[in-house]
């Protein structure tokens, strides 16, 4: 989770000016190369370190993955889509349940890390052979063009200094060679910050975030305590494996149709907090009064409908991340909102619930509060509704060329006619 959390921005941060697939490309050597070292582990930390890594990894994906998809997709199914990309998050927690049992009865347990490693290691050689598509609202030669415009100054500048002492020449080509990487690492500092304050005053983004983050609070503490809450409350022998697939199924179909149904209403802004605000609503309305019945099989009756309903928000509230922002702010917009549903959503709440359990000792009580969190997650999705929102997709970047201006541009590497003295 920490690499996750620290990598994901600095991913969103350097698309800028590296092709997405390249950084994707070695996103994925870095997960390959920490799985693999998750296989010959020898102790608690060098397995916790290998693990780490295997977040900075999944940190590429995490940020460049779904503006891809976004640019892709059709436009009447571009939720759907999503939704898909989305869905496989479940389906690869069944997945690896069932791999992690196999390998683990018939093999090794580190054979599941290597084969594993083996299996993604195409993947990541793909993202440095195949062709680079570049995201929408990134102009591909920009930063170049930048770069050869600072080293054709530079270079200006030392030609210049060509009647003077080599010495002094090579002292003033040292000290511009400095001032040019301080220059290209502070303006990607001062670039990084311009962009956070656009997000954090963009109140359609933030609104959309803080319900996620909510919503995620719940979530998180179910997948952490709900086995054991079911145990406790139900007597449920196998809580693990009902749990288990309870969110799996219900993650699975709800993800999916959530993507659907909201391409069915017009992906907009407006509808997707509708379909948020909704299903979130009706989702807490069947989990709440699940954990209310003594009976088993009517807790699990509601509690599935519940599940299949609060999971449809996959679709839509990553659609309004990457559609209320600029094309170009859509990585960073896709990192930040992770970053946060973690650092304020599933991360803390699984120990600030065990604390609530411990101070009343009863988890039915426990779960009930829960729940009633995600009553505010859809309010504050309710309020959504309300706000201006412009779907900004098909707006240009800021700084980006249009085809016009490229025609008219003068090439950096011509040769110029007459040019001015430095010195005059």
């Amino acid at each position: 989770m920490v690499g996750l959390l620290v990598a994901s921005p600095i991913f969103a941060s350097l698309s800028k000016s590296v092709n997405p697939f390249r950084l994707i490309g070695v996103g994925l050597s870095v997960w390959t190369l920490a799985t693999a070292g998750c296989g010959f582990s020898f102790n608690f930390w060098s397995i916790t370190i290998c693990r780490m890594l295997v977040g900075v990894g999944e940190a590429s994906f995490i940020s460049l993955a779904a503006p891809f998809i976004d640019d892709n997709a059709p436009i009447a199914q571009k939720t759907a889509w999503l939704a898909i990309f989305y869905m496989c998050i479940p389906t690869g927690y069944a997945l690896g349940y069932v791999y992690g049992g196999l390998v683990g009865t018939y093999l090794n347990w580190r054979f599941a890390f290597w084969v594993e490693a083996i299996l993604m290691l195409p993947f990541a050689v793909l993202g440095f052979v195949m062709k680079p598509l570049n995201l929408k609202g990134f102009a591909p030669a920009e930063s170049k063009q930048a770069l050869i415009s600072e080293e054709t100054d530079v270079q200006e500048v030392q030609d210049a200094l060509n009647d003077s002492a080599k010495p002094t020449k090579e002292k003033f080509s040292h000290m511009f060679s400095k001032m040019k990487c301080t220059c290209i690492d502070l303006n990607q500092f001062s670039r990084f910050i311009k962009d956070m304050k656009a997000l954090l005053v963009d109140k359609v983004y933030v609104v959309n975030v803080l319900g996620y983050c909510a919503y995620n609070f719940v979530l998180g503490a179910y997948s952490y305590w709900g086995p054991k809450a079911g145990y406790k409350i139900y007597n449920m022998s196998d809580a693990d494996l009902i749990f288990g697939g309870i969110t799996i199924v219900c993650g699975i179909l709800g993800t999916l149709a959530g993507g659907y149904v909201l391409d069915l209403m017009k992906s907009t802004i407006p509808n997707a907090f509708k379909l948020l605000s909704v299903t979130t609503f009706f989702g807490a309305i069947f989990c709440f009064t699940a954990f209310c019945f003594q009976n088993m099989y009517a807790f699990l009756a509601f509690f599935s409908v519940g599940e299949l309903l609060v999971f449809a928000i996959q679709g839509p509230v990553n659609y309004i991340c990457l559609h209320c922002v600029n094309p170009s702010l859509r990585p960073l917009s896709m990192a930040i909102s992770t970053v946060s549903i973690h650092i304020f959503g599933d991360v803390p709440s699984s120990p600030l619930v065990g604390v609530l359990q411990d101070a009343i000792n009863n988890w039915r009580e426990t779960s009930l509060i829960l729940t009633s969190i995600l009553f505010p997650a859809a309010g504050i999705w309710f309020t959504g509704i309300f706000l201006h929102s412009v779907d900004r997709f098909n707006e240009d970047s800021e700084g980006q060329v249009t085809e016009v201006d490229r025609s008219n541009a003068t090439p950096l590497l011509e040769p110029r006619v007459a040019e001015t003295s430095l010195f005059c």
